[in-house]
């Protein structure tokens, strides 16, 4: 829901600093990779007991999350680019809570369980849509320019990375904040399934 107005501001300074990375001859592939590593690195920190300190490596990920398509348009955007990304991204999203879960199995897992099953449902919505945007020859760039079809929903990549950091900053309360971040996400999952139904019944 606020991607596209996060992106009004954070895409002018990363086109700039992207451009820059391309120009030395950094690639959009290893730039994913490392936000990938990055974000592992801060499911790892918040397994081992310091969620707080996971921020550091939690927001750089996201930093390169965004960098990786500026250095993309920099330089050339290619399809596996895009898939790579996409991929990246849903490791980084099932990695962050599972570190909870193992930070806490007994007082998190349940809640943990509840809200990696909404990210699954959630993803599936958002990849099928895209897919079927695609067959129909549908475009947009409301999220910015993107390899493939974001369909918009309640829950977008800007409330999730403000819901993660907010677990880092308050994890003895993740069961309940995961219980209703995940029933938003069965929401979202749902109002796009209608959408494409509305759209997409033949």
């Amino acid at each position: 829901m606020l991607d596209r107005y996060a992106r009004q501001i954070i895409d002018p300074p990363l086109n700039r600093l992207g451009r820059g990375l391309a120009a030395r001859g950094m690639t959009a592939n290893f730039v994913t990779l490392v936000g990938l590593a990055l974000g592992l690195l801060a499911a790892l920190v918040i397994a081992l007991g310091a969620p707080a300190l996971a921020l550091v490596p939690l927001l750089a990920s996201r930093i390169a999350d965004g960098l990786d398509g500026a250095v993309a348009r920099a330089t050339r955007k290619t399809d596996f680019g895009g898939y790579l990304d996409i991929t990246a991204d849903f490791l980084f999203y099932g990695a962050i809570p599972m570190g909870f879960v193992w930070l806490s199995p007994a007082t998190n897992g349940a809640a943990g369980a509840f809200l990696l099953t909404a990210f699954y449902f959630n993803g599936a919505s958002f990849l099928g849509y895209a897919i079927l945007a695609e067959k129909h020859g549908q475009k947009t760039d409301a999220q910015g320019q993107k390899s493939l079809y974001y369909s918009n929903g309640i829950l977008e990549g800007t409330e999730t990375i403000a819901f993660f950091v907010l677990l880092c900053l308050l994890p003895a309360y993740f069961a309940p904040l995961s219980w209703i971040f995940g029933a938003l996400c069965f929401a979202t999952a749902c109002l796009r399934i209608n959408a494409a139904k509305q759209i997409y019944t033949a």
